[in-house]
């Protein structure tokens, strides 16, 4: 199976960043985090550094046409020969027709998804367990409910479109690292 761009799915809880992480460096692909993307953008001075940090700062979601912007100028920089794994885009539908419309453009055409699935009882179970762990104020029961039914919302639509138009494998998100690990390698025959 060719491989060079890769998207990670999942409710949050899932473990799907921690999967893209470890896929990434056993592939030697290039990480795409959105969230840490966001961030590293916002850093800089430029005047779509800061309007994405004035958005950030105030808890808004970017509008696709600002996220469009980030991805076009990140993306610009990536040889089409160097693998990615994006974790955290597409989000929503025209985010994902976006993404392998310009992809292709880009002349990636070999999109695999990775669809890390796990009930949502599991999901705000894991998430409280982590929202204690680390101490973080966004993981309440409240909001871990509310991202958990805009996921269902927004993102869900994605995986049919995904499914569409890539290679797609549903993968167990319930047991632990090391076998949702081994499945996906499975999966992808590596």
């Amino acid at each position: 199976m060719q491989l060079n761009t890769i998207f990670f799915i999942g409710p949050q809880g899932s473990g799907k960043g921690t999967q893209a992480k470890l896929l990434a460096r056993k592939l030697d692909f290039f990480y795409w985090e959105m969230g840490g993307i966001l961030r590293e953008v916002a850093a800089s001075k430029t005047p779509l550094g800061q309007k994405v940090k004035s958005l950030i700062d105030s808890g808004t979601l970017l509008k696709d046409d600002d996220l469009y912007e980030v991805v076009k100028m990140r993306l610009k920089d990536l040889p089409n020969t160097k693998g990615v794994i994006f974790d955290g885009i597409p989000r929503r539908l025209g985010q994902a027709e976006f993404l392998l419309g310009y992809l292709k453009e880009q002349g990636r055409k070999d999109f695999v998804t990775l669809y890390v699935s796990l009930p949502k009882e599991q999901s705000i179970k894991r998430l409280l367990e982590r929202a204690e762990v680390e101490k973080r104020a966004d993981d309440t029961l409240e909001k871990i409910e509310f991202r958990l039914q805009q996921y269902m919302e927004e993102t869900v639509p994605v995986l049919e479109y995904l499914n569409q138009n890539s290679i797609f494998f549903e993968i167990d998100g319930s047991p632990s690292v090391e076998e949702v690990t081994k499945k996906i390698n499975q999966a992808l025959e590596i």
